[in-house]
């Protein structure tokens, strides 16, 4: 287990408090705060508040001791097998009613809340994966767990491999062909920004970025759709009309990017479609083949994509920006700054290297 544990982290997301207040999301957004958020939860520490301010950008272990059960499972394989049969049959199984009856009591949901708990299965390092849905009449989200075989833990964090770049994987995975970008195709740093137009934060990381990329030429900028759709009525609509700028003069998009951000407060459901195709004309654009494009299927589908993309990267609240593979979450500049600026630092010769 102690080999387990050294390599289990979970990076606390302080900044998504901040994000709910602007961007007033809704009770499962809180809710996965909590079963995101690190910390150590026993007996004692489940009396903490469940939304209690987190500091950002600390990596912390979230380990969780469920209550007495009234049989320990079978060890294991065993516990996966017996775990897999029980979904099979459409019933729920003991550890499956034991992690739910544990995570309604230490963050005190309710019956409106809805807890889908999938049946453990087979992972790395000797554990157990299951994922948590969570439910409510506003959002959906869902949140990962590890399990020791015992049933005795439910961990909730990354299980990283030491021989391995913890960077990697995640740029495999970033997609960015066909997606905006500003800057040096060769530029050494690439910053990708995961965004929803409608988000205030998101905003603010618009107005960081614009007085930070002045002072980084060695920096490329790739845009990311991630609208959220249920907090942001008219988010869709501006992520189509980005796409539909784009593939009309991949310039113009930025053009309707500092607008949209720029009059994001006068921007409405009632007017979007309005205000996009204005911005457009501002941009340059021919009017009738945007408004076409806005109601095309093809435009429709790129935005989901890109959102898909973002799901397989865990991206679950925006901005979230990922500076060469590495993640940050919020609008924070200093982080952005230190993040760029490491990146640029590995560029540069040793001492040693120059004496060679």
């Amino acid at each position: 287990m102690t080999k387990i544990l050294t390599t289990v982290a979970a990076l606390a997301y302080g900044v998504r408090e901040a994000c709910s207040r602007f961007c007033g999301a809704a009770r499962a957004r809180m809710v996965i705060d909590g079963l995101l958020r690190g910390g150590i939860s026993t007996s004692k520490a489940a009396a903490r508040p469940p939304h209690s301010k987190i500091i950002a950008s600390i990596f912390v272990l979230s380990v969780i001791m469920p209550l007495a059960r009234a049989q320990a499972p079978a060890s294991g394989s065993a516990t996966a097998k017996s775990e897999s049969a029980s979904t099979a049959t459409g019933t729920q199984s003991p550890l499956q009613k034991t992690i739910e009856a544990y995570l309604r009591n230490l963050y005190a949901l309710g019956p409106e809340v809805q807890l889908a708990i999938s049946a453990p299965k087979e992972s790395v390092a000797g554990l157990l994966e299951t994922t948590v849905d969570v439910k409510t009449p506003e959002n959906t989200q869902t949140a990962k767990f590890y399990l020791s075989k015992d049933g005795k833990y439910l961990i909730r964090g990354d299980v990283s491999d030491l021989s391995k770049d913890p960077l990697a994987e995640t740029l495999m995975q970033i997609q960015t062909k066909g997606a905006p970008s500003l800057g040096d195709p060769k530029a050494p740093v690439t910053l990708v920004e995961f965004s929803d137009f409608e988000c205030p934060v998101c905003r603010s990381l618009h107005d960081v970025l614009r007085g930070l990329l002045p002072n980084y030429p060695q920096v490329r900028v790739v845009f990311k759709d991630y609208p959220i759709e249920i907090l942001h009525p008219w988010a869709r609509t501006a992520a189509l009309a980005g796409h539909c700028a784009y593939e009309q003069d991949p310039a113009a998009f930025w053009k309707l990017y500092d607008a949209i951000y720029d009059h994001q407060d006068i921007i409405s459901a009632e007017n979007a479609w309005m205000k996009m195709t204005e911005y457009a004309g501002q941009a340059g654009l021919n009017s009738d083949a945007f408004r076409a494009c806005l109601a095309s299927k093809e435009a429709g589908a790129a935005v989901d994509e890109s959102r898909e993309n973002g799901q397989q990267l865990d991206v679950s609240s925006t901005p979230t920006v990922f500076v060469n593979g590495r993640r940050l979450v919020g609008a924070d500049a200093r982080l952005l700054e230190q993040y760029i600026q490491y990146e640029l630092t590995k560029l540069k010769p040793t001492k040693t290297a120059d004496r060679k």
